[in-house]
């Protein structure tokens, strides 16, 4: 039976996860709440009809509660400056300073190059780029002062460069901005190294997410490689605690870390 372990991995630390509606985001604040962190979750979605998608941040945060655990939900629009800085006020006004960023938001639209509009190519980098760029400089100055934090960024295979034998399916833009949080997450992590703060960069595979099926990823030629979300959540986990200095500057996959540490997916509050 899963359950809330306060002196558990993450026990005193604050987590705060963006996305954490559905799929991943959720799975992650699940997770990291049964190891005893406090964790703030965000999205856009506060109620069930915000979104086409099932799930809500508010459904997340009751979630961990009901379990026995401490979780506040905060309606953040990345796109909006001041709801950035507001989601990481009210997380240290609720639990105190943010110990633990995840930058797992996206929004994901597949169009040729040729027909991509620039709005929404705008809004994806904006979302998957500056967003965790900015979020990481509100949290920093607080992990410095206290001489210790991760912040994790969910990538994508997507950032790998593609094989052009392969006919392609608009997933160019996506594919730019998580190589930019790959190379962000590695430049990062050089520069705080001294400061005993770990940055690392994951991504999850094949995942049913409420997403991925969204936009048909899932079909009868990959079924057989989806990996549960409990996987993730294990690895993700992993990067988040430790000693930073022997854990940091990593672009990883679920699967390899999950292989490397001998990690057993545990089942989810």
């Amino acid at each position: 039976m899963p359950r809330i372990n306060v002196n558990g991995a993450l026990a005193g630390k604050v987590a705060l996860i963006t996305g954490a509606s559905r799929g991943i985001g959720e799975a992650l604040a699940r997770r990291y709440a049964m190891e005893g962190a406090s964790v703030v979750v965000s999205a856009r979605s506060v109620e069930e009809d915000d979104h086409v998608l099932p799930g809500t941040i508010t459904a997340t945060a009751q979630r961990i509660r009901d379990a026995g655990g401490q979780a506040l939900a905060v309606r953040a629009d990345l796109t909006e400056a001041s709801d950035r800085r507001s989601l990481v006020e009210q997380a240290q006004a609720a639990f105190g300073p943010v110990d633990i960023l995840v930058n797992n938001a996206a929004v994901t639209f597949y169009y040729p190059v040729t027909e991509f509009p620039e709005k929404r190519f705008r809004l994806m980098l904006e979302i998957q780029v500056w967003a965790p760029f900015e979020l990481a400089q509100l949290v920093l100055p607080g992990m410095q002062a206290r001489g210790q934090g991760w912040i994790l960024n969910i990538s994508s295979h997507a950032a790998l460069h593609p094989d052009n034998a392969e006919p392609g399916r608009g997933a160019t833009v996506y594919g730019m901005c998580k190589a930019a949080l790959e190379r962000f997450t590695t430049g990062l992590a050089q520069e705080v190294f001294q400061d005993n703060i770990g940055v690392n960069v994951i991504s999850p595979g094949l995942v049913a997410t409420p997403g991925a099926v969204h936009h048909n990823l899932i079909n009868d030629r990959n079924r057989h490689h989806v990996t549960p979300v409990e996987h993730m959540a294990e690895a993700c986990l992993r990067l988040v605690h430790g000693d930073p200095r022997l854990l940091t500057g990593r672009i990883d996959y679920a699967d390899k870390v999950m292989a490397e540490f001998g990690l057993k997916a545990a089942e989810l509050i």
